[in-house]
């Protein structure tokens, strides 16, 4: 089997990164200096050439795509959008802390939106149709779904991924070795 290499290109900072607020399904813009991370993207990802674009249609992400310079390439995938956070959409997790000890976005479950296991899901959804193209795909996304990916790329284990960090505008890159799905580049 031909595995695709897949570059994971978490968008640039927004207000809500800064506070450390979850922002799942919140449309909100990159800051000033989030603008600045993407347009980075593009001398880091400029001897990069992309089979394929993936985008998810939240704007920050749009945003990022954009000023990296696939904006024209890309093409929008919904399986992209950040964890729907529901009732903890807008808190930080120390707040959610406080009234819920014990509480994990990976572990609890997220009252109007989505659990680990729906995400997963989703997930599994996007790889079965990732795994049938060729070449090397670029996915413009978010922290927690590019961090799930990553799990169930690696382990088939969407959990894995509360053992992840990625930084905004962070690249890391999924392939594969001897018939085995590695993880080639972690948060870049």
């Amino acid at each position: 089997m031909n595995t695709p290499t897949l570059w994971l290109i978490r968008h640039g900072e927004t207000d809500w990164t800064v506070s450390g607020q979850h922002t799942g399904r919140t449309d909100i813009p990159l800051t000033e200096n989030g603008r600045e991370q993407a347009r980075g993207l593009k001398s880091r990802l400029a001897d990069q050439a992309f089979d394929r674009v993936f985008c998810s249609p939240l704007q920050r992400a749009r945003e990022t795509c954009e000023l990296a310079g696939f904006g024209a390439q890309a093409q929008m995938e919904p399986d992209l959008m950040e964890w729907d956070y529901g009732v903890y959409e807008g808190r930080t997790s120390a707040d959610i802390l406080k009234v819920e000890p014990g509480w994990s976005l990976w572990t609890s479950d997220i009252q109007n939106g989505e659990n680990a296991e729906q995400v997963r899901t989703r997930v599994d959804r996007l790889l079965d149709r990732l795994l049938t193209q060729k070449g090397t795909i670029a996915l413009f996304a978010h922290g927690h779904i590019l961090r799930s990916l990553i799990s169930m790329w690696m382990s088939n284990d969407v959990r894995l991924g509360e053992n992840i960090l990625l930084d905004t505008a962070s690249v890391s890159v999924l392939g594969s070795q001897r018939g085995t799905q590695v993880l080639r580049k972690l948060n870049t």
